[in-house]
């Protein structure tokens, strides 16, 4: 008998921490959907004290969701456990998430607490967290840098006070496979009540080696794996859930555990992610990159058409590539197109909204020759969906660029329903376009990221464009889908000054000392 691997899914959590990955609370159950079709035992949904919207968001995953675990993470005080309590109140399996920092530098320079101090804290919290739910997970943030003597004694007395999981997080990346594989062995060994808890890795991909250490954590012990889909997170990422997954699943020669996960449903959750997020896939990205499955090589393509395995090592349909076709096209119903949509784990707001998506899927089937799931997720994630999030829409635009002269573009555009307009020129139709844009809005915001994907294959393929804006320290994503680039980075520009336009619904848990997280 294998053991059981559980995956952690903390994309909307640690994920939604990465710059401008906010997520409205339908972007987050969009998401939960997604992470219940694939299996995903405990989904972290967010962090409940960290704003009344994020609150919020976790309670209506908690109430969407209901084959998975869903957990809200807490700081060891009263307030952020009582906050993740409520919000996970609707789930039918519930998980409070507590954490406390344990290396010497956070505890002397960021809480100002001795270990005597941290270790009653965590305690406390893990004690007050059972008042709510029986399944309760103890995190020691920083736990790579702290002493293994601590770690022993902390992790002891909370698996005494209730703590059915306990979480050693990387929370730096700074930790190396070797290393982190004999922390694993010697907790495991040294602490007395360890076979009464779950041990789980969290690791943070700064050095590029968070799939490395958790698989190394694994083959030391650890049963849980946290890690988030196409390793979205702070800084360099979480270890990738889709890599951790097939890495189990290909080395099973190797690894004496196995997950619940339906691979088959990773590619469709890899792109939902980064359509929500407004973080692109890179090409080469591992199992879910546009080029995970391609060979340019004449030796590889001729291996691979006379056996696959002679060079792939996965078949690409058992991760949900091949299967993204949509058998629809312009003369397609109405019906068909909502259970479509249904199918991908989309459910529109209102009526109207189907309405209006259903004109968009008629009108990219006059341009398209095939339609894929893709392009149909892209068609309903702007904010054309969600009408309440939306002040500026794009009515038309002319672009145009020649040889020797210099582009111009013109734009009409509604703001709140009244139409402007503007033309401008600049180094090239998009840069000219953005800048008729400004002359309207002056919205005062830096761009920080410009970036174009295909979204399927071909000419006729819809581009994917990237926006990211900065204005006083808030940093937002902005996502637009057109076949004319041009159109696409406009809807781009827009959607993300639609997000910049609002109050921050959140504020991300890495800004302040007192809210970071493992």
């Amino acid at each position: 008998m294998q053991d059981q691997l559980i995956i952690f899914d903390t994309t909307m959590r640690d994920g939604e921490q990465s710059p401008g990955a906010s997520m409205t609370r339908e972007d987050k159950v969009r998401i939960g959907k997604q992470l219940e079709k694939l299996k995903v035992d405990v989904i972290e949904a967010g962090f409940a004290a960290a704003s009344p919207g994020d609150f919020e968001a976790i309670r209506a995953v908690a109430e969407a969701v209901h084959d998975s675990t869903i957990c809200s993470l807490a700081r060891a005080n009263e307030n952020d456990i009582r906050r993740a309590g409520e919000a996970v109140a609707p789930a039918k399996r519930k998980r409070i998430h507590t954490f406390i920092a344990t290396s010497p530098i956070h505890m002397k320079l960021k809480l100002r607490m001795s270990e005597d101090q941290v270790l009653e804290a965590a305690v406390k919290a893990v004690k007050l967290a059972r008042e709510y739910t029986d399944d309760v997970e103890f995190s020691a943030e920083d736990a790579v840098r702290s002493e293994t003597d601590f770690l022993c004694r902390i992790f002891e007395a909370t698996i005494a006070a209730g703590a059915r999981t306990i979480n050693v997080p990387d929370t730096v990346g700074y930790s190396i496979p070797e290393r982190w594989g004999h922390l694993f062995r010697t907790l495991l060994e040294r602490v007395p009540n360890a076979d009464k808890a779950v041990w789980s890795t969290h690791c943070h991909n700064d050095l590029g080696m968070a799939v490395a250490n958790s698989l190394a954590a694994v083959m030391n012990g650890a049963r849980q794996v946290e890690c988030t889909i196409n390793g979205l997170g702070e800084r360099a990422g979480n270890a990738s859930l889709e890599e951790i997954v097939m890495a189990v699943r290909t080395r099973a020669d190797l690894f004496t555990c196995r997950t619940g996960i339906d691979a088959t449903q990773i590619v469709p959750a890899s792109k939902l992610v980064s359509t929500i997020t407004g973080y692109p896939v890179q090409p080469n990205k591992a199992v879910v990159g546009a080029n995970a499955f391609a060979h340019e090589s004449g030796i590889h393509q001729d291996g691979v058409l006379k056996h696959r395995e002679t060079y792939e090592i996965m078949r690409a349909e058992d991760v949900g590539w091949g299967a993204n076709r949509l058998t629809l096209g312009k003369l397609s119903g109405r019906n068909a197109f909502k259970s479509r949509l249904s199918e991908l784990g989309i459910t529109l707001a209102s009526e109207e909204a189907l309405n209006a998506a259903f004109a968009k899927f008629k009108e990219l089937a006059d341009k398209k020759r095939e339609i894929f799931d893709e392009d149909l997720q892209a068609l309903v994630s702007d904010e054309s969906v969600t009408p309440e999030h939306e002040r500026f829409k794009l009515v038309s635009l002319v672009a145009h660029s020649e040889t020797g002269e210099q582009p111009f573009a013109r734009v009409v555009m509604a703001d709140a329903g009244r139409e402007f307009r503007a033309e401008a020129r600049g180094a090239g139709p998009v840069d000219a376009a953005f800048q008729a844009v400004e002359d309207m809005v002056h919205s005062g915001t830096d761009l920080l990221l410009y970036s174009v994907n295909n979204i399927t294959s071909g000419t006729d393929s819809q581009g994917e464009v990237t926006v990211r804006l900065a204005k006083e320290g808030r940093i937002v994503n902005g996502m637009g889908a057109d076949t004319d680039i041009v159109v696409a980075s406009v809807k781009a520009y827009l959607s993300a000054l639609n997000k910049m336009g609002g109050k921050a619904e959140r504020m991300n848990p890495q800004y302040g000392d007192e809210t970071a997280a493992p």
